[in-house]
């Protein structure tokens, strides 16, 4: 009988990979690749803001303030557990009672910048809850975004969407009710652009005075995956500051401004002002997108448009069936992913659909997406509009 084999040794820091690495960089590395789940990646996208805002020379704060519940339900939990880390960095932690008193918080946070007894130039915020907690702070919600953003602070709304039915009393989507406030939403596929575009939504926010809305769906939130930083912050600095906006656009606001007035007396003003806000949204859109042409395929007859996590989906569709995304080219199938998914971004889609027999949309739940490029294409002279197929065909 042969004596057992000796374990093999463990791998010392000599031996390691990457023997520099340390879990805590998940949250306090500054460049290089790190490892997230979707809940870190909340917490980071408020610690790059602050870092981001700090290189331009603007000192300001951030404040998050929401309520549990899954898949946000580890929110507050990963909060204590980084310590005092946030707040040495400038960042508030407000756990609140419930879900439309940390709606009520954040309204406050934006009349910071007028606050002459200020002891920072502004707050960005975020709001987070699940996707009934969105439906309870409805009103703090829309009125919030209705009076409006600072230009140094913006509100992100993070919506904790449970379309599985997995933790909630039936399947959610805060998609519609957003739209139904003039709130922009930007719809993140993984964990790295739910920081990506939670840095873009509060820029947008910055520019518009829209709060805007990030679903955070359970496949989403609940995963992890590593995150390029380098590339990260070559792509958001890559965007283009308010004046180039208005530069490459044309676009002006109006004289009596989109942002945070106080008071704010019931007038259609208000009204009018959700319209010039999504009108500012699409400026920024236009200049800096986060839109992705995933196959370009110029010879394209036809294309498949997909948003958020539905992306994913079809690829690893696509995977099972071994078909590359280079043979989705060579018979002349483009694909675009949508990031911005209201309100889209006009001119890139157009341009995607220009010359194309039939369009495929692809996305979670509500035709979201598919009903816009319906409306975007109704007008196009027949012969040069192309057949959408999607949740009605």
């Amino acid at each position: 009988m042969h004596p057992p084999s000796p374990a093999p040794a463990l791998a010392g820091p000599s031996t390691l990979a990457r023997p520099g690495v340390e879990l805590a960089d998940a949250l306090w590395a500054a460049s290089g690749t790190v490892y997230l789940t979707g809940t870190q990646a909340l917490q980071r996208t408020l610690l790059m803001q602050r870092a981001l805002d700090a290189a331009r020379g603007l000192d300001t704060k951030g404040f998050l303030s929401g309520y549990r519940g899954s898949p946000l339900g580890a929110v507050d939990q990963a909060v204590w557990r980084a310590g005092t880390g946030l707040a040495e960095r400038g960042i508030r932690f407000l756990p609140a009672v419930n879900e439309e008193l940390a709606a009520t918080a954040v309204l406050g946070t934006q009349r910071v910048e007028a606050d002459p007894a200020r002891t920072a130039a502004g707050v960005f915020a975020m709001w987070y809850g699940k996707g009934p907690g969105v439906d309870r702070a409805g009103d703090a919600i829309k009125h919030g975004n209705a009076f409006g953003s600072s230009p140094t602070g913006g509100v992100l709304v993070v919506a904790g969407d449970d379309h599985g039915c997995v933790s909630s009393s039936m399947p959610h989507q805060s998609d519609l009710a957003f739209q139904a406030w003039h709130m922009p939403v930007v719809s993140p596929a993984n964990v790295a652009e739910v920081i990506e575009f939670g840095l873009y939504g509060w820029a947008l926010s910055r520019y518009s005075g829209n709060w805007v809305g990030l679903t955070a769906l359970s496949e989403v939130i609940e995963s992890a995956c590593t995150v390029d930083l380098d590339a990260l912050a070559a792509r958001t600095a890559a965007w283009r500051s308010a004046p180039e906006v208005c530069a490459a656009t044309g676009h002006e606001p109006p004289a009596d401004g989109l942002h945070m007035r106080w008071p704010d007396l019931p007038s259609l003003r208000i009204e009018s002002r959700l319209h010039d806000k999504l009108a500012a949204v699409a400026a920024v859109a236009r200049v800096n997108a986060i839109d992705r042409f995933v196959v370009p395929a110029a010879q394209a007859h036809a294309g498949i448009v997909t948003a958020g996590k539905a992306h994913l989906d079809l690829l690893e569709v696509l995977r099972r069936l071994e078909i590359p995304l280079q043979a989705r080219e060579a018979a002349g199938v483009r694909v675009y992913k949508v990031g911005l998914t209201f309100p889209v971004e006009t001119t890139r889609l157009l341009a995607f659909a220009h010359g194309r027999e039939r369009v495929l949309v692809i996305e979670e739940k509500a035709p979201v997406v598919e009903r816009q490029m319906k409306e975007l294409l109704y007008a196009l002279p027949d012969g040069q509009r192309p057949r959408i197929a999607g949740k009605t065909t």
